[in-house]
């Protein structure tokens, strides 16, 4: 039976992921709710000035941020928590407007591996950020169209008789979203000034996605189970971070950090691939008066959890899970193993998280592919190239990875809560 506690706490995820149509609006959510409690925000570009007891909050491009609490004694090690909170979708390109002689649509390109049938037919609007120029300065607004302005509309079955026995989806020819007709007087990017309140002359550059607007919801005939856009990887990113508010986080250092680029292979200047957790790790470490030596033993000390949502056994088709290493939904955290080290997960990280969790009375369940299927990969193994800190992969299991809608265990979402308060124990 899923408890009101349980419910409360999912509705607060799918408030998260309504809140935030782009990354950017996710970190600067994020990072809100952490000055609110009390955080400091501190730059990359300025010294840092850390002390005991503090806590703190930089971002980087912002659309990654790391979250970071000194203990009273320095703290021995680093507990980091890791996530991703890009999520498949289309980017609009320079110059966005196609015009014909009966519409407009809008040009675009894929970000990340998406499925590509799940966004036809479906309520979108835009959102992201801007850059104006004010003055002598340019000025990064984070803007998101309140409302429904395109839709990608399929090809009546009528005219393709061959629509249900498998599709070839080319982005510039089937996926054009529609904006308009030819006899449309608003031009779209004055649209988009006008939701960031500024003048379409002061745009002199933008990162704009798409975002399905339909909404997200607990169903199921005791609420088990959450269907929403962006539960990859924002379900996880968003319980981690509540377990990493929750968490007492009194001997070590902990750090809660949000990656961006993760579906596009993360390596990019904010992604798990890049210098930022430690540039991050290194300069906590040396404004603590830690010299190098130091400050590599710490490293050698802590412990990473890396978490990214990852696949159910499909009620449908069985055939693609491993025979045993199958998490249900609503089965506890997912475990992620990979021999050819997709996942930085070994035996030894394991049995650390395994024992974490079985202190905190939380269910895991272990995640291997089928031996025939590659998988993918996520942000554990990424990150351990940068700074070797021993890793486990796990994550939240959930149906249609990857959808413009997704499934996933409501119970799951207090699963993962659960585990990283206690990490951050």
């Amino acid at each position: 039976m899923i408890s009101q506690e349980t419910i409360d706490l999912n509705h607060d995820l799918l408030h998260f992921i309504g809140q935030s149509p782009s990354i950017f609006h996710a970190v600067h959510h994020i990072k809100t709710a952490l000055i609110y409690a009390g955080f400091t925000e501190i730059r990359e570009e300025d010294p840092w000035h850390i002390k005991q007891g503090g806590k703190y909050v930089v971002t980087r491009n912002g659309s990654a941020l790391m979250a970071f609490t000194i203990p009273e004694d320095d703290g021995k090690a680093f507990h980091v928590t890791v996530a991703h909170g890009d999520s498949p979708t289309f980017k609009i390109k320079e110059n966005p407007e196609l015009k014909d002689k009966n519409y407009i649509r809008l040009n675009v390109e894929g970000y990340g591996g998406m499925m590509m049938s799940s966004w036809l037919d479906r309520p979108l609007s835009v959102a992201g950020r801007l850059f104006v120029k004010e003055k002598d300065y340019i000025i990064p607004k984070l803007v998101a169209l309140d409302g429904t302005f395109l839709l990608i509309p399929s090809v009546a079955i009528h005219m393709d008789r061959t629509v249900n026995q498998g599709k070839s989806w080319s982005i510039q020819t089937d996926l054009l979203p529609l904006y308009g007709t030819a006899h449309c007087e608003t031009p779209f990017m004055s649209l988009v000034a006008n939701a960031a309140g500024v003048d379409e002359k002061q745009i002199i550059a933008h990162d704009l996605f798409l975002y399905n607007r339909t909404p997200g919801i607990l169903w199921g005939a005791e609420k088990e189970f959450i269907s929403s856009p962006k539960l990859d990887d924002l379900h996880s990113a968003f319980a981690s971070f509540r377990g990493f508010t929750m968490g007492k986080k009194e001997k070590n250092i902990s750090l809660y950090a949000l990656f961006d680029n993760e579906e596009v292979g993360s390596g990019t200047a904010q992604g798990a691939g890049s210098t930022f957790l430690t540039n991050t790790i290194h300069r906590i470490a040396f404004a603590l008066g830690k010299n190098y030596d130091e400050t590599e033993a710490m490293i050698a000390k802590s412990f990473m959890i890396s978490t990214d949502n990852g696949h159910a056994i499909h009620p449908n088709h069985s055939e693609y899970a491993d025979p045993i290493n199958a998490p249900i939904l609503n089965g506890g955290v997912v475990i992620k193993f990979n021999a050819q080290q997709r996942y930085a997960t070994n035996g030894y990280t394991a049995a650390i998280f395994r024992n974490i969790c079985e202190k905190a009375n939380v269910p895991v369940q272990n995640f291997t592919n089928h031996s025939d299927n590659p998988g993918g990969s996520t942000l554990g193994n990424i990150s351990t190239t940068k700074i070797a800190i021993p890793t486990v992969d796990i994550g939240l299991a959930q149906l249609a990875m990857h959808s413009a809608y997704e499934t996933a265990g409501s119970y799951d979402t207090e699963c993962l809560t659960k585990a990283i308060a206690a990490f951050c124990e």
